[in-house]
């Protein structure tokens, strides 16, 4: 089969090369699957850079969810048939850009019928960590207000969604007038560009003084720190990554004084420790993914030789919602 492959560190227009490989030979509790579409997330680039947490052996194929259609079964897998429309996380090196992927049966579920294979595939990770974040570690509750860092990207575009479908009101900030019109259009009730406002004066205003209930930040750095200035009393800020390239200390005397939770978001652990809680959440992204409620934004659908370039725009940081590999 035809794949992506990076043999050597660095940025993802340098070390993505499109190259002939074996095919995968699914082992116990695995998948093969046909890629149907495979959207390009954060960590891909930060493996291709050699910084991510998980540093899988080179060469390998990035691509870290997908939507596939089964092809084969491991031993011991039950619960898919071969032709099924699957979705969820592949397993190195055998990731999603390229003609075939691996997958393992425990992170595998059926693709919602609503969503074609783009969408279905944009499901998964970062719908699964605004779920996590916002249900499970902030306990975000009808009528509070919610700040969304990097608000027209894959991340943030999935908590405007959620946050609406929770019922509270959202305040996305982007940066530049583009994005901010994509935020608008998923639904953020105020959207701050913050190359010509200062989201923590708007955020101030926008709530009477009182601050954001909670503040969803993939960003982190300077990001950080000025959020902890517009977070309201008995706030959570929710720290899930640092695309902003700087992993900021925290002032706990400044958290203690305006009595705040600062709360840590690694969705992946919830695979080990609570596997449970991870059907229980793709029950319910299927049913808002249903009602309408929530539509993964696709803003590119590349062919297979399309991979790094589309993979360098996300790195560089001018893409929106999501940007898909359709082999």
């Amino acid at each position: 089969m035809k794949a992506w492959h990076v043999a050597e560190l660095g940025e993802p227009k340098d070390v993505l090369a499109l190259v002939e490989v074996a095919d995968p030979v699914p082992g116990a509790g695995q998948l093969v699957v046909k890629v149907l579409a495979s959207p390009a997330n954060f960590p891909d680039v930060l493996m291709c850079r050699g910084l991510y947490q998980v540093r899988p052996e080179l060469p390998f194929t990035p691509g870290v969810e997908l939507c596939g259609e089964v092809v084969a079964l491991g031993a011991g897998v039950t619960g898919f048939a071969v032709g099924e429309r699957v979705v969820g996380g592949s397993v190195l090196p055998y990731g999603g850009f390229g003609e075939l992927a691996l997958m393992d049966a425990a992170t595998t579920f059926p693709a919602p019928p609503e969503l074609d294979d783009a969408q279905a595939s944009s499901l998964y990770i970062g719908y699964q960590t605004g779920w996590f974040g916002l249900h499970r570690r902030a306990g975000l509750r009808a009528g509070e207000t919610l700040l969304v860092h990097a608000a027209a990207g894959g991340v943030g575009s999935a908590a405007i969604q959620l946050g609406r479908a929770a019922g509270a009101r959202v305040i996305g900030v982007v940066g530049g007038p583009e994005k901010a019109e994509v935020a608008r259009e998923l639904g953020a009730d105020v959207v701050i560009d913050r190359r010509e406002q200062d989201f923590v004066e708007v955020v101030k205003a926008e709530t009477g003084g009182r601050g954001a209930d909670v503040v969803y930040d993939p960003v982190g750095g300077e990001t950080y720190t000025r959020s902890t200035k517009c977070i309201a009393f008995e706030g959570r800020i929710l720290v899930v990554g640092f695309a902003g390239g700087e992993i900021q200390s925290a002032a706990l005397n400044h958290a203690l004084v305006k009595n705040y939770s600062i709360v840590g978001l690694h969705w992946g652990l919830y695979n080990r420790y609570d596997p449970a809680a991870v059907a229980e959440c793709h029950r319910d992204l299927t049913r808002l993914a249903a009602d309408g409620a929530v539509r993964p934004l696709v803003s590119e659908r590349l062919a297979l030789d399309e991979v790094a370039g589309g993979v360098q725009r996300l790195a560089d940081g001018v893409t929106v919602g999501r940007v898909v590999v359709q082999p």
